[in-house]
């Protein structure tokens, strides 16, 4: 217990403030998950959870902290998005994972796909502003949505092993740095803009790796052409 209030209420001054130890903590995790999804690795998931839920906990700033703090609903909302989907994509990781100890072989979506993503990335933007503004959440409550939005897919896409996943994290970094940046959560913007240049970097390993890995088949009956 005597941890958990510490974790609640502890604090790490920076120059004239202070961040909130559970913020950076809860990033931490979320920068290590990324590490492992970079090297497609099945502990990425169940680290990410343990991140989200601390960042739950912050973004939910009136409930967990002070009563002036500012809630960001699409931001901890995506925090209890991430661990639904997390949960989806640590069972298909698990159940795909090969003797190399990568669990998936990066492919392209495609252009059907991408085109979905993007439509649905606009249209759910479109969607969900109206309603977190109505519960109470930082203008602008577009760029809450978008984040939300854009999170959900990214997250899905990794699942999937699409390779494209990696551009929509840049979108919502795009749009998240400045959102936190204003409402005082500065530990997570700062990490945003880390995960920015990480997300470019893990384009470019998953699309290398894309070109040269092969996926591995099961053949689930005999083949009729072997003697």
């Amino acid at each position: 217990m005597d941890f958990l209030q510490w974790l609640f209420e502890a604090r790490i001054p920076v120059g004239d403030g202070s961040l909130l130890a559970r913020e950076v903590v809860g990033n931490v995790f979320g920068l290590l998950s990324a590490l492992g999804g970079m090297r497609r690795r099945v502990w990425a998931w169940p680290v990410g959870i343990v991140g989200n839920l601390l960042l739950l906990t912050v973004f939910l700033g009136s409930l967990f902290g002070a009563a002036s703090a500012a809630n960001l609903l699409g931001q901890a909302g995506r925090q209890i998005m991430f661990i639904a989907v997390s949960i989806y994509g640590w069972r298909q990781w698990q159940a795909s994972r090969h003797s190399g100890g990568q669990a998936v072989t990066p492919q392209w979506a495609g252009t059907r796909a991408r085109l979905g993503m993007v439509a649905f990335l606009v249209v759910g933007t479109f969607a969900l502003t109206p309603l977190f503004r109505v519960l109470g959440s930082y203008e602008p409550v577009w760029a809450d949505a978008w984040t939300f939005v854009g999170s959900l897919l990214a997250t899905y896409g990794m699942a999937k092993g699409w390779v494209e996943f990696w551009l929509v994290w840049v979108a919502v970094d795009i749009v998240g740095v400045p959102l936190l940046f204003s409402a005082g959560y500065y530990a997570s913007a700062f990490m945003y803009i880390f995960y920015g240049a990480f997300t470019l970097v893990g384009f470019f390993v998953w699309a290398r790796a894309q070109r040269t890995a092969k996926p591995s088949i099961e053949t689930l009956l005999p083949d009729p052409t072997l003697r």
